[in-house]
């Protein structure tokens, strides 16, 4: 049975001191536990304990360390959700133009496109939920105008209410005889419709974690995604930098699909500065925890501007 008690802040830094972690000044270590709650910061501290069991820290662990970490990775998050950004409304352009062209403006309903009925059926009672919450005048002025219709609003303004993670669903489920599912692949230097879906399902998962403020940084990711043997776009040359399939659950190989995507969706982009410099900004943090390979900012891939 769960025994701990509740500790004050008081308690929390007196706990952590004894157990090894140098602390020098507790006003300003109380401020920071008064507004990230202890827990949080400990999958940050995790790593610096030499005894995971006693939770008993390895010798030089600094409370400032912790910190640096903290906000290493609060300003990757930031980061990252700037580019996902990007990638989730050029696929949402391309998804709503192609397919309303190739089809109709209801072809997210036609459950004829799609592989797989029962994922469908989700996808729609999501996007159902989040129209019906909608304060989105365009919506609201739909179902005023159009009330004989029971339809879905069509794709241009149904598919802006929904997320990257329905976006993802949708173009991954739908049938392969689809032509546009390949030229949007196409379109976003993914070849065909066979690896695009889980780049945007890792993607889409990595967007989750930076929209609800969950650690980055030495965290295992779910899933794996399919790498382009000759990809059509700059990608790594040096082939110990090239992600091997064990590596798919560090960050590295989803931070390079992102590059490559961003790449083709806004080839003028600072990406690489922005990353490279956060590294620089925090060089306590262990970029191996992310995966990075050595000298990654000489790789084509991220040498282009």
């Amino acid at each position: 049975m769960f025994s701990k008690k509740a500790l004050t802040i008081k308690e929390q830094i007196e706990q952590l001191q004894q157990r090894g972690l140098h602390i020098p000044n507790n006003l300003l270590a109380e401020k920071y536990l008064s507004n990230i709650s202890y827990y949080r910061l400990g999958e940050y501290w995790y790593v610096m304990q030499l005894d995971k069991e006693q939770h008993i820290f390895k010798p030089n662990s600094k409370f400032k360390d912790v910190i640096a970490l903290y906000n290493f990775d609060a300003e990757l998050r930031l980061l990252l959700f700037d580019v996902i950004e990007k990638i989730e409304i050029s696929l949402r352009t391309k998804l709503i133009y192609h397919l309303s062209h190739e089809i109709d403006p209801w072809w997210f309903q036609n459950f004829e496109l799609f592989n797989d009925s029962m994922a469908l059926v989700k996808t729609l009672s999501n996007l159902q939920e989040e129209l019906e919450r909608s304060k989105d005048i365009t919506i609201k002025n739909h179902f005023k105008n159009h009330k004989d219709d029971k339809r879905f609003p069509p794709a241009w303004k149904a598919l802006e209410q929904t997320s990257f993670g329905a976006l993802s669903k949708l173009y991954g489920n739908l049938k392969p005889t689809v032509r546009s599912k390949d030229i949007i692949a196409q379109e976003l230097g993914a070849v065909n419709h066979t690896y695009l879906p889980s780049w945007l399902q890792s993607i889409a998962q990595i967007r989750n974690y930076c929209a609800h403020h969950s650690r980055l940084w030495n965290r295992n990711l779910p899933g794996t995604v399919k790498l382009l043997s000759k990809p059509p776009h700059l990608w790594i040359t040096e082939e110990g930098n090239i992600p091997k399939q064990h590596e798919f659950s560090k960050l590295y190989v989803h931070l390079c699909l992102m590059k490559y995507l961003i790449n083709v969706i806004q080839p003028k982009n600072n990406f690489t500065d922005r990353l490279d410099n956060l590294f620089t900004k925090y060089p306590n943090v262990d970029s191996d925890a992310l995966g990075m390979k050595p000298d990654w900012t000489k790789e084509p891939l991220w040498q282009q501007q």
